[in-house]
Order: structure tokens, then C-alpha cells, then sequence
């Protein structure tokens, strides 16, 4: 005998779960199954997808404690597909069935695992669009001479040096950057000059402030 949990969610406090959870509990009756072990999120939006009761469940699945998941609908689990379908997945992929009574999707039945085989269909056909729009669009910004990836900070040196006498605090205030460009600016600026004496670089390195980390 499979051993069977059941999930409901409700979006608001002022909801109750407990009409869900009544027709889930007679569901598993008829189906002959033990009393279900049960995950309840009172109050938590179907669009997160981080859920106290949801993040149990899920942890108990991968530490087999139960066979067959029973929900009343799929919003009930998440009203983002993709992070409906990735559950989904990771379900099938610990062995554990799936059964949503709105649907009638039922994967303990044959036809129920060919439905569960579709809508994995789908969501790998989407994420191949996906990948397919995103490589279409870096290839027509290159074609548009874009450069792509982390733009470079247009600063010379001279604006540089204008402020080389302030802290990197106030540096990088004044430029408009990080404290950690005008640091790496000023490292660069000792590695290029040639060090005449040992007191030459102590006096470089103690004008340049430590930037905590």
C-alpha cells in the first residue's frame, strides 16, 4: 500500500484550507490508502516558490517518506509553470506519483503518467524557445555592432588623478564608481612606476587606504 501526502495551500489568513483538506482526506479513503501525511501553507501566495509546508514536503520526498502526492488543483502547488513543472520533475524523478483531483490528472494510472510525460513535453519545448529567443537576440546585437556582457567604466586617467589625493571613499563618490575600481585604479598606477627605493614604496603603499572587506 503506497503511503500518501496531501497539500493545501490558501493565499489569505482569513481562508481556510480545511475544504481542501476534506475532499483530499476522502479521496485517499476510497483509494484504500492510510491516513495521509499532510502539508499545509496557510496564507503564502502560489506565485512564491519558496513555502514553509511546500519546503517540507519536498524535503520528505528525497528522504522517501511517502509514494503518492494528492493536491486538490495545480494552482494549488504553484501558479508559476515552470516552477509547477520543475516540481513535477523532481517528483517523478524520486519515484513519487502524482494525483491532482481538478485536473484528474492521476500519474498511479497509466494514462495519468502519459499526461505527466506531456506536460513535461511542454515545459522542455518552452525552455527550448526560451534558449532559442535569447541566442536570436545576442546574435542580432552583435549584429548591430552592441557590445555585449559588463560595459567598461568610462573614466581617464586624468579624472583619475584629479582625485588621487582623497580617500577611495571619497574617490569613487566624486567619480561615480565603486570604491573597489578606484583601489584596483591605484594598484595599477604603483605596478606601472618603476620603485627607485624602499622608502619610495612604503610612502606609496601607506597613501593608498585599506578597503575593508
Amino acid at each position: 500500500m503506497p503511503r500518501c501526502a496531501v497539500y493545501a495551500r490558501v493565499s489569505t489568513l482569513d481562508q481556510e484550507p480545511e475544504n481542501q483538506l476534506a475532499e483530499l482526506r476522502r479521496y485517499v479513503a476510497a483509494r484504500g490508502w492510510d491516513a495521509p501525511v499532510e502539508y499545509v501553507d496557510h496564507g503564502v501566495s502560489g506565485a512564491k516558490d519558496r513555502r514553509p509546508a511546500l519546503d517540507r514536503l519536498v524535503t520528505d520526498a528525497r528522504r522517501r517518506k511517502f509514494d503518492v502526492l494528492v493536491t486538490w488543483k495545480l494552482d494549488r502547488l504553484g501558479r508559476n509553470l515552470k516552477h509547477l513543472i520543475t516540481l513535477l520533475e523532481d517528483l517523478q524523478a524520486l519515484g513519487v506519483a502524482f494525483v491532482s483531483l481538478g485536473e484528474g490528472i492521476d500519474a498511479t494510472t497509466p494514462a495519468g503518467k502519459l499526461q505527466m510525460h506531456i506536460l513535461g513535453a511542454i515545459a522542455e519545448f518552452e525552455r527550448g524557445r526560451i534558449v532559442e529567443r535569447v541566442r536570436a537576440g545576442i546574435a542580432r546585437a552583435r549584429a548591430q555592432g552592441k557590445r555585449l556582457g559588463r560595459q567598461p567604466y568610462a573614466i581617464t586617467d586624468a579624472q583619475f588623478e584629479a582625485v588621487a589625493d582623497r580617500s577611495v571613499r571619497e574617490a569613487a563618490q566624486a567619480l561615480g564608481v565603486s570604491r573597489s575600481v578606484v583601489h584596483r585604479w591605484r594598484l595599477a598606477q604603483v605596478s606601472r612606476k618603476p620603485l627607485e627605493s624602499a622608502h619610495q614604496t612604503a610612502a606609496i603603499c601607506s597613501a593608498i587606504p585599506v578597503v575593508a572587506a
